[in-house]
């Protein structure tokens, strides 16, 4: 493949959230002879020689969609056009694309299905998603590839047992991620406390942050990306009680740093095979059972889960098997 174009938001090595897009960029760019970027913000300094970003932010959505559309006619012809996360991208995509038989991908992992997101599901000709659950319609231009992780950028840490456990929540304050239910278990189980830290992006995150706070527990800022590793590393477990359909990206990332994770979302039943690492969403009582399970393993057990969990990571849901899915999607 000579050409691909990549739609996104943001091209920000620092981004708490949107910054892992850029290792998958870097990926594409191994298997195409060119990439071209059109994000709403962001420059291409440290990405490889053959990308090219292009942005199209403008302070009105008028001018933005117009922009939108006059980078992505000057970034044509291409071999296929990816949207990435974003449903409209493929609508404003379209019009364009279609016409030239160009394949029209849309990257999606998200429990909620909306209006934009049904017409993008009709005129994208593929989908591509961690798995088909992680999609929020059933279609059968759905394809699995897995998350796409840079395992690279986690190494695994030797964790000794010390006075305490450490329990750590990332991502965002949004009432989806089910964070009083993971900090009324840990009320339960004594040996345990609990670390938060995220970021809240809207009058609804910041709403639901405030509600925390009136549970008594310190609320961590949002960590920048490079600083994510450096977090796994100092904590015992990860929990994530995020809401059933799309998984999250943090629960790959912390496995792939051979950080054991409990989770509540069934799409992880592959990931954690073997393992009781699955509790009910929205039970405290079924967390804290298996936060007291965890709490009586032993380090060489503990350490056991993480190397495991960061094999199948890097098996099934690496950046490089995501890149590769997604070529094989758009031939």
């Amino acid at each position: 493949m000579q050409r691909l174009v990549f739609l996104t938001q943001s091209v920000d090595p620092e981004h708490p959230v949107l910054a892992a897009t850029i290792p998958k960029i870097r990926a594409l760019a191994e298997r195409v002879d060119e990439v071209v970027v059109l994000a709403q913000s962001g420059d291409g300094d440290g990405l490889p020689a053959n990308v090219e970003v292009r942005t199209f932010g403008a302070p009105a959505r008028v001018h933005r969609v117009w922009r939108f559309e006059r980078e992505l006619a000057h970034a044509l012809p291409a071999d296929a056009v990816v949207a990435h996360m974003i449903p409209a991208y493929v609508l404003l995509a379209a019009p364009i694309v279609r016409p030239r038989r160009t394949p029209l991908l849309l990257w999606y992992t998200h429990w909620k299905a909306s209006t934009t997101l049904r017409v993008a599901e009709r005129l994208a000709t593929a989908i591509v998603s961690v798995d088909r659950r992680s999609f929020p319609l059933a279609s059968p231009k759905v394809r699995p590839i897995g998350h796409g992780i840079d395992v690279n950028e986690f190494t695994c840490t030797e964790r000794t047992r010390g006075p305490g456990l450490r329990a750590l929540v990332l991502g965002r304050y949004s009432p989806a991620k089910g964070i009083e239910t993971i900090v009324r278990a840990v009320e339960q189980v004594d040996g345990f406390e609990v670390r938060l830290y995220g970021i809240a992006l809207n009058e609804l995150e910041r709403r639901h942050r405030s509600e925390l706070e009136r549970l008594g527990v310190p609320l961590g800022d949002a960590v920048p990306r490079s600083q994510v590793p450096e977090l796994f590393a100092s904590s015992d477990l990860l929990v994530n009680n995020m809401e059933a359909g799309a998984p999250d990206k943090v629960v790959y990332e912390a496995a792939a740093a051979c950080l054991p994770v409990l989770a509540s979302n069934p799409v992880f039943d592959e990931l954690f095979e073997g393992y009781p690492l699955l509790f009910e969403r929205d039970s405290a009582a079924s967390l804290a059972s298996r936060l007291r399970w965890f709490a009586g393993l032993d380090d060489s057990e503990r350490a056991e889960i993480g190397r495991t969990l960061r094999e199948r990571v890097a098996l099934r849901h690496s950046v490089e098997t995501w890149a590769d899915g997604v070529l094989a999607a758009a031939r």
